[in-house]
């Protein structure tokens, strides 16, 4: 009887070891599992851009929170690592895990950037354009022309491009006499309608507006000329935009996101196409905030373009989808799309 009870008692003992070692290898493999992974993300954003605290700032908690602190996100201002037009190779090469770039920086690699960069007077309205990029399927273009080079695109948000002036555009003379910061295929338009166009950094258009050495500047639309204190010296803020386009990009190292576990990719993936409707959205409530700030504290007066003024620009922007087109069969794929879609509304 004695042996037998030995023998139940160190078997409950044997039991209850296994059970309490199970328990504590279950507690201790999530714990295993949270090693945290940093990446570099360089932006084309100067630190006082809206758009860095806004959208990269929003990126970086929403994927710490959802990964449960697994992944973290090291933010770097415009030229902290590399200058905005190298950040497309960086990120391609796996040298940057994440970067922010305009589409005008790829166009190199991309053929579709400079559609992507937004075609001047094409859409009318910002609903156009998301429709454009994620019911018509342009993102998705975008993406697997990205990824021939390692890089997984993401859009994040589509917005207007509208510039400021130092003084009111009353006529065609007026605007071909204008100096104007600006890039990508934008650059190209305002230099073929007859305006002097010139490419420059972020950093450095504040002082190139207030020392004159262009005469306007385009920085997104009036929330992004707002936060980079452009109102400060350009008091005319001119409409219609030139463009409504998805002109910032979130571009990813595709080995840095395939090391991921899956369901991080998926985190990462998911936040990524969250963000396109989140900063839409916001971008557009906050322009209307921007603007009547604007007016309000530094006197900026709205200036419409005259109506010969803007037929003249139509006629040029026209001739510049044609030659975007011409890039390769992908882009006229997507020009045609575009056309199209532009033909059903009506526009054309």
């Amino acid at each position: 009887m004695t042996l037998l009870t030995n023998a139940r008692r160190k078997l409950t003992v044997f039991a209850s070891a296994l059970t309490f070692g199970l328990s504590a290898a279950l507690v201790a493999t999530p714990a295993a599992a949270q090693e945290t992974v940093t990446w570099k993300v360089q932006s084309h954003w100067p630190g006082s851009s809206s758009s860095y605290t806004d959208s990269l700032g929003r990126l970086q908690r929403v994927l710490e929170e959802r990964t449960d602190g697994r992944l973290k996100l090291q933010l770097f201002e415009a030229g902290a690592l590399f200058k905005a037009t190298d950040t497309f190779n960086a990120v391609s090469r796996g040298i940057l895990e994440m970067g922010t770039i305009s589409p005008s920086y790829a166009q190199d690699k991309v053929s579709l950037a400079g559609i992507a960069s937004g075609l001047p007077f094409a859409f009318r309205n910002v609903w156009e354009a998301a429709y454009f990029h994620q019911n018509m399927g342009f993102e998705a273009m975008l993406r697997e022309e990205a990824a021939q080079y390692g890089v997984y695109w993401a859009t994040d948000k589509v917005y207007p491009t509208e510039m400021v002036v130092k003084k009111p555009i009353k006529s065609w003379e007026d605007f071909t006499k204008l100096k104007i910061r600006s890039s990508g295929a934008l650059q190209t338009f305002l230099t073929e309608a007859g305006a002097a166009a010139s490419y420059i950094p972020g950093s450095e258009l504040y002082s190139a507006l207030d020392s004159g050495i262009v005469d306007g500047a385009h920085w997104g639309a009036a929330q992004g000329a707002l936060s980079m204190g452009l109102y400060e010296v350009a008091k005319y803020h001119v409409q219609p935009a030139l463009n409504i386009a998805g002109t910032d990009v979130i571009i990813v190292s595709q080995k840095a996101l395939d090391k991921l576990p899956e369901d991080m990719q998926k985190i990462v993936k998911d936040a990524l196409a969250e963000q396109f409707w989140v900063r839409t959205n916001e971008y557009q409530y906050k322009e209307q905030l921007a603007l009547a700030k604007a007016q309000a504290e530094f006197g900026v007066e709205v200036n419409t373009l005259p109506q010969d003024v803007q037929q003249k620009l139509a006629q040029t922007a026209q001739k510049l989808w044609d030659e975007e087109g011409k890039r390769s069969d992908k882009a006229k794929e997507a020009l045609d799309m575009l056309k199209g879609f532009l033909t059903d509304l009506g526009y054309l």
